[in-house]
C-alpha cells in the first residue's frame, strides 16, 4: 500500500510539473528567427485595416488557438517601422494565448496615403513626427477595433520596443482603460505623464544602455512617489534592442532575452486575467 501511495505521488507530482511545462512560453524570437516563425506557425495571422477617420492603419493581427475568449496585446514597433521581426512577435504573443495586434503607426505617411513600406530610409525621420497624443489616438482606434473581434475579451495591454517601449509608457498615461503595459529600453514619460497612469508597467532594460537605463533608478524612485506600479528589469551586459538583436554583446543579449520573455508573459498573463 505504501509502495501504492508513493506512485501515486509521484505521479501526481509529475503531471503538476507536466501542467506547469506547459505554460513555460517558447524562445522570443530573434532578428535572424523571425522568418522561420512566421513561415512554421499554425496560427490564423492576417492583415487588416483598421479605421481612424480617414486613414486606415495597416494591422497585423494573429489569433490564439483557444476556445475562450483572449485578452488583446498591442505590439509597438521600433523606430524601423513594422518589419518581419515585430510580426514574429505578435505571433510569439498568440502562440502563448494573446490576441496580438500589431499596427504599422506609419500609415497614411507615406506616398499615397502608405506605410512603412512606402517611406523607404524616411521612416525614421517620418515616426519622429508622431506626437504623443497622435500615437495615442492610433492606438485607441487599434484596441477599440480589437476588443470588438468576436475572439477578443476587453483586457489589454501594449509591449513596445525602443521607440515603441518609449510610446507604450506614453500611452499608459493616455489610456486609462489599459491593464497592463510593456516597456522594452523605452523612455519614460514626464512626470504629469506618469501620474495619470493607472495600470501596471513592466520594464527591461539593457545594463550596457546608458542612454536609456540611465532613466530607470530616476523612474522608479518618481513612480514610488506617485504611488504607481513599475516593475524594471535591468540585465547586465545586454544592450539595446536585445530583444531582436539576441546574437550581440558576447551572449548577454541572448541571456537577457532568454530572461526577460518569460518575465513577460507572466506579467501579461497575471495582469490581462
Amino acid at each position: 500500500m505504501k509502495a501504492i501511495r508513493c506512485m501515486v505521488v509521484l505521479l501526481a507530482c509529475a503531471l503538476t510539473w507536466c501542467a506547469a511545462a506547459d505554460q513555460n512560453p517558447a524562445a522570443a524570437p530573434s532578428a535572424e528567427t523571425a522568418d522561420q516563425q512566421l513561415k512554421n506557425s499554425p496560427r490564423h495571422g492576417e492583415w487588416v485595416d483598421v479605421p481612424m477617420g480617414d486613414v486606415k492603419i495597416k494591422t497585423f493581427v494573429v489569433y490564439p488557438e483557444v476556445k475562450d475568449k483572449a485578452p488583446v496585446v498591442i505590439v509597438i514597433h521600433e523606430i524601423f517601422g513594422m518589419t518581419d521581426w515585430v510580426r514574429s512577435v505578435a505571433d510569439a504573443l498568440a502562440a502563448e494565448g494573446f490576441v496580438a495586434v500589431a499596427p504599422d503607426l506609419l500609415s497614411g505617411m507615406g506616398p499615397d496615403g502608405g506605410g512603412t513600406e512606402s517611406l523607404g530610409n524616411q521612416v525614421g525621420q517620418t515616426i519622429r513626427k508622431l506626437t504623443p497624443e497622435e500615437q495615442a489616438k492610433r492606438l485607441d482606434a487599434v484596441r477599440e477595433w480589437a476588443i470588438a473581434q468576436p475572439g477578443a475579451s476587453d483586457k489589454t495591454a501594449t509591449i513596445g520596443f525602443c521607440w515603441g517601449g518609449g510610446a507604450s509608457f506614453s500611452y499608459a498615461a493616455m489610456q486609462p482603460k489599459l491593464n497592463a503595459a510593456v516597456v522594452y529600453y523605452g523612455a519614460p514619460p514626464k512626470r504629469e505623464g506618469a501620474e495619470k497612469i493607472t495600470c501596471p508597467i513592466l520594464g527591461c532594460y539593457g545594463g550596457n544602455d546608458a542612454r536609456v537605463t540611465q532613466t530607470v533608478e530616476p523612474t522608479k524612485l518618481m513612480m514610488v512617489e506617485l504611488k504607481k506600479q513599475y516593475d524594471p528589469h535591468v540585465y547586465e551586459g545586454a544592450g539595446h534592442g536585445f530583444l531582436r538583436q539576441q546574437d550581440g554583446q558576447n551572449g548577454a543579449n541572448k541571456k537577457a532575452a532568454d530572461e526577460a520573455w518569460p518575465t513577460t508573459i507572466d506579467f501579461l498573463r497575471k495582469n490581462l486575467k
